[in-house]
């Protein structure tokens, strides 16, 4: 019999590409506001539901939820429904586990390397490195601390967490935003240009999930970024070369981000390096740790 993996976050990119690979071997299921498939359970945050039926013998969850962090400016009441879609929403699943006395085998919750802050110097950060004290850090640390619940509450036998970087794919997400501009000779690099862009491929990406999944030593957590920095100059360089298009247009000036995106231009406008040599002395190796043949695989299809 198949063990059972519950997810949230049904319709993230990491999620639907998690999935196809897991699928053969495990029963997935999803958490979701809207139930549409026969492997899908509803929940809702805000009225603090959930439908039960989802945690029938189920042995791990991966908790992908989390609403996007660059999406809306941070007015307060945004900055609310960050820290809730993460914490309120671990909490949710915590007190549903306790309730019907079931111990997981593990649960591995999504993070971020935002936990170290936004600003660019010449640090290079790990695991065992100080947490910033801007909002960005703070999200972080809540939202790794309801992860770290499960196990102080006996409801897991293990805990990991994945701290995200910039998450690459075609469809979605920063790398489409980009490239989009580029394609028509628009595209130019943000504010200064010298802030570091940590990035992974999508495959890389749900490939570190399943790897945390199928390797019970993984415990904690785990940068998810691969061991080539790059500056979003370089980034958006690279960009228009693997699409063969011409960057002539000067960089946006930071002003001009902080007008329109007020207190979340600092996502844009700064970024840190990452070391990611913990998850590849757990074992795990990248399929696409070079930049300009992650974004062939990714612009020429």
């Amino acid at each position: 019999m198949k063990e059972v993996v519950l997810i949230t976050g049904a319709n993230g990119m990491v999620a639907r590409e998690l999935s196809k690979n897991i699928d053969k071997e495990y029963t997935v299921r999803f958490l979701t506001r809207k139930k549409e498939k026969s492997n899908e359970y509803e929940w809702n945050i805000n009225k603090g539901t959930i439908d039960e039926s989802a945690f029938e013998n189920v042995s791990h969850i991966i908790h992908l939820a989390g609403a996007n962090i660059s999406e809306k400016q941070w007015t307060e009441e945004r900055k609310k429904e960050i820290i809730s879609s993460r914490v309120d929403s671990a909490k949710l699943i915590l007190e549903t586990l306790k309730k019907k006395n079931i111990k997981l085998k593990s649960f591995i919750s999504a993070s971020a390397i935002g936990i170290y802050g936004a600003k660019t110097s010449q640090k290079i950060y790990s695991e065992e490195d100080e947490k910033a004290n801007n909002f960005l850090g703070k999200v972080v640390i809540l939202w790794e601390e309801a992860a770290d619940e499960f196990l102080k509450e006996n409801a897991a036998e293990r805990v990991v967490k994945i701290r995200t970087s910039i998450v690459l794919s075609e469809k979605e997400g920063a790398l489409k935003k980009m490239a989009v501009p580029i394609k028509f000779w628009i595209g130019s690099p943000l504010g200064s240009g010298q802030q570091y862009m940590p990035w992974i491929h999508l495959k890389d990406m749900s490939g570190i999930y399943e790897f945390a999944l199928k390797n019970p030593h993984m415990r904690g957590a785990y940068n998810s970024a691969s061991s080539q920095h790059t500056t979003n100059e370089n980034f958006t360089k690279k960009i228009a070369e693997v699409l063969h298009k011409p960057l002539f247009m000067p960089n946006v000036p930071a002003f001009i981000l902080k007008l329109i995106f007020g207190e979340l231009s600092v996502a844009f406008l700064e970024g840190s390096r990452v070391n990611s040599q913990k998850i590849q002395d757990a074992g795990f190796q990248f399929q696409f740790p070079d930049l300009k043949k992650a974004l062939e695989d990714l612009l020429k299809k």
